[in-house]
């Protein structure tokens, strides 16, 4: 039987002089411009060049180094003493963003990644602002995780020790608790559907809850059954792995309402009767990124200590064939009373959004935002780096797109216009689960989701493309991406800070 291994977890430290540190490799940036020193008097790179006669800056005047933003160079060190390598991170020319920060710690981490080194020092901190070092630090803890998680030889290795030069413990702190937090949610979603299924992703995220001080109730199916989970039990009703609910609670904002933050976790999607093709089956075990994210959010908020009321909760079911699996032309009554018709039992994770949001609104938030891996139309609308926004609340909206510009995660809004309800009602139940043939199939699949949310203000975020990626980049691998755990992060600080205005 396979055993997951735990998430790698480095020795983060602080690197006192990091020229005289015996480390293997020490990461050093250059802008573009050849400046040595880009925020400070002095750096790694700017020291290294005087104890080295200006070995540096020849070496860029014969444009053996550049500064190209992303463009990482590894050098051995002629000194007899010190770092035995140098990795030069290129900085670019413009001033980097928090997101370019995290990016290139984590490449660099990543391109370190091809042999054993036990004492990594990242020096990054000296030549970037201060608000980026929490960046920098949780990124050099995501380049650490990959989808090759069960391997027998690893194709990645991971430093013993990662040394921080030009960042304070603060930031050191903040950045692991992020970058730790992105890889939990990483994780979950990157284990096979065997290992993660309803049951077990309720275990796993009560260890994460027990370690991290969350409370945690979790609703087996008697529960879902006296509560009247009708959706959550329809779609995993063709499954031996019975559905779950899984509610989070931080309580770090007194008497205030909760915000809410909602997951669709189907754990496994074959599309059930109206079963997907072989090809478009093959990653559907990242049909509960969205209840991944919840995770990896609430833990961070947690951890974090954020002033702040917030309630998670995942809807988790594995949608399957057999016997007993819901149908085409069932009429399945939700918890709030709503009726639905089921024209396409592929369309199922709305339905299991449409409990775990009634469920949501009666812990009455002052917002609530969804995340699902919804609709494939959403990907043709916006590609598969980009997260559609739909709200029922402007302003709640542009709050949304606040964090994510701050963080450097790309979402866009598409239109709710009143004209895309009539596209989902139903003839014989109030609406339906699909809505008029391809068209705008991302917005009426979240107009059928407007249905469940009462008067809370609310944004939905279909993730269905930035969640999982085909291909590796530089600073990433293949496979789950952890997208719009940061933002959702800096939303919820966001919102503490507003609270307390």
């Amino acid at each position: 039987m396979l055993e997951s291994l735990p998430l790698p977890s480095p020795k983060l430290t602080l690197a006192a002089n990091p020229v005289t540190d015996a480390a293997d490799v020490i990461v050093v940036g250059l802008a573009e411009d050849g400046s040595l020193s880009p925020t400070s008097e002095k750096t790694s790179l700017s020291e290294f060049d005087k104890a080295t006669n200006g070995w540096i800056t020849g070496l860029i005047k014969n444009g053996q180094i550049r500064g190209k933003q992303g463009e990482m160079t590894l050098i051995a060190s002629p000194l007899t003493s010190g770092p035995t390598m140098f990795l030069v991170v290129g900085l670019g020319k413009k001033a980097p963003s928090r997101a370019t920060a995290f990016d290139l710690a984590s490449a660099a981490i990543r391109k370190l990644s091809d042999r054993n080194r036990k004492r990594v020092v990242v020096a990054l901190g000296q030549s970037l602002p201060d608000e980026m070092h929490d960046s920098i630090v949780a990124g050099s803890i995501y380049g650490c995780e990959g989808q090759a998680i069960y391997q027998a030889e690893p194709s990645a290795n991971v430093p013993t020790e990662i040394a921080f030069a030009g960042i304070q413990q603060t930031a050191i702190t903040r950045g692991e608790i992020i970058g730790k937090s992105i890889n939990h949610t990483r994780r979950l979603v990157n284990e096979p559907p065997a290992m993660i299924y309803p049951e077990s992703f309720a275990t796993r995220v009560t260890e994460i809850a027990k370690e991290s001080g969350l409370q945690i109730e979790v609703w087996d199916e008697a529960k879902l059954e006296a509560e009247g989970c009708r959706g959550i039990l329809a779609v995993g009703a063709g499954s031996s792995a019975k559905p779950r609910l899984v509610i989070l609670k931080h309580n770090g904002g007194g008497n205030e309402a909760p915000i809410a933050i909602v997951g669709k976790g189907v754990t496994f999607d074959s599309g059930g009767l109206s079963i997907k093709p072989s090809d478009g089956m093959i990653d559907m075990k990242c049909d509960m990124a969205g209840a991944a994210t919840v995770v990896g959010t609430m833990r961070a908020i947690a951890e974090l200590g954020v002033k702040q009321n917030v309630i998670g909760l995942c809807g988790l079911a594995e949608n399957m064939i057999s016997g007993s699996c819901y149908k085409l032309g069932d009429v399945i009554e939700t918890r709030s009373g709503k009726t639905i018709e089921i024209l396409n039992t592929d369309a199922e994770g709305r339905v299991v959004l449409a409990d775990t949001l009634d469920v949501a609104i009666q812990h009455s938030p002052r917002s609530m935002i969804d995340l699902a891996t919804l609709t494939g139309a959403c990907m043709v609308a916006l590609g598969n780096e980009v997260a559609g926004l739909m709200p029922n609340d402007a302003p709640l909206c542009e709050t949304v797109e606040v964090a994510a510009e701050q963080e450097g995660e790309l979402v866009w809004q598409l239109p709710m216009f009143d004209l895309y309800d009539e596209k989902i009602k139903s003839k014989i139940a109030d609406i339906k689960n699909v809505g008029e043939g391809r068209w705008g199939g991302a917005i009426t699949a979240a107009k059928f989701l407007e249905n469940f949310v009462g008067d809370v203000p609310w944004v939905h975020i279909d993730i269905a493309g930035p969640a999982f990626a085909d291909s590796p980049k530089p600073h990433r691998d293949a496979g789950a991406t952890g997208v719009m755990v940061r933002t959702l992060i800096r939303w919820i600080e966001n919102a503490s800070i507003e609270s307390t205005r």
